[in-house]
């Protein structure tokens, strides 16, 4: 199955809100957004940037932005996509398809693709004065082997250490990852390298 294929498939099936989501669909096909798949759903790009998704869950259904962060948002139903975690996604959450302003959907999603066009787009972060934690620094200083491994790791993966070992909140738990850490450091291996292949 090719990857319109999946769209209309995704579009056709059987769901409580599926004459919603198809509506929502129309919306989005009046703008100049093309439609792809990603992720198992229907999202909206301009040139190959995400700009808007089309979603439905068992209690809701909408669109989510993956800038919306920058939405003017006059009518204040936007949401942070998960609190915490997503910095820039914001979901306009609906339960009926009653719920649905065509007309200020679609001014939404205008702003969304002008924000896009600007290239308007969150920036990470720079976290660069995280530090060594003690835990670390100590277990390295008394392994020599370990240490010479560790300078030998690009800046990134001995910053992913950093963050591994200084987010545990328990001190046991710190020790533990600490042991894993040790363990990976020791064979030359940064901490996620087995997601990288």
């Amino acid at each position: 199955m090719d990857k319109s294929e999946k769209i209309e498939a995704f579009y056709s099936k059987e769901h409580h809100f599926k004459d919603a989501i198809v509506l929502l669909r129309s919306l989005a096909k009046q703008t100049e957004l093309e439609e792809t798949l990603k992720w198992g759903a229907p999202v909206y790009t301009i040139d190959n940037k995400n700009v808007l998704g089309i979603m439905a869950f068992k209690e809701h259904f909408g669109l989510w932005f993956f800038n919306g962060v920058f939405l003017k948002d006059p009518k204040g139903v936007l949401e942070n996509a998960q609190e915490g975690k997503t910095k820039a996604m914001r979901h306009w959450k609906f339960s009926s398809i009653e719920e649905i302003d065509e007309k200020a959907v679609i001014q939404y999603m205008e702003e969304a693709i002008v924000n896009q066009k600007k290239g308007k787009v969150l920036q990470k972060e720079k976290s660069s004065s995280l530090k060594m934690p003690d835990l670390l620094k100590e277990g390295l200083e008394s392994n020599p082997e370990a240490n010479k491994q560790f300078q030998l790791l690009t800046p990134y993966k001995q910053k992913e250490y950093y963050e591994y070992i200084s987010t545990a909140k328990q001190e046991k738990t710190k020790l533990t990852r600490l042991e894993k850490s040790m363990a990976l450091i020791l064979q030359g291996i940064g901490l996620n390298d087995a997601y990288r292949k």
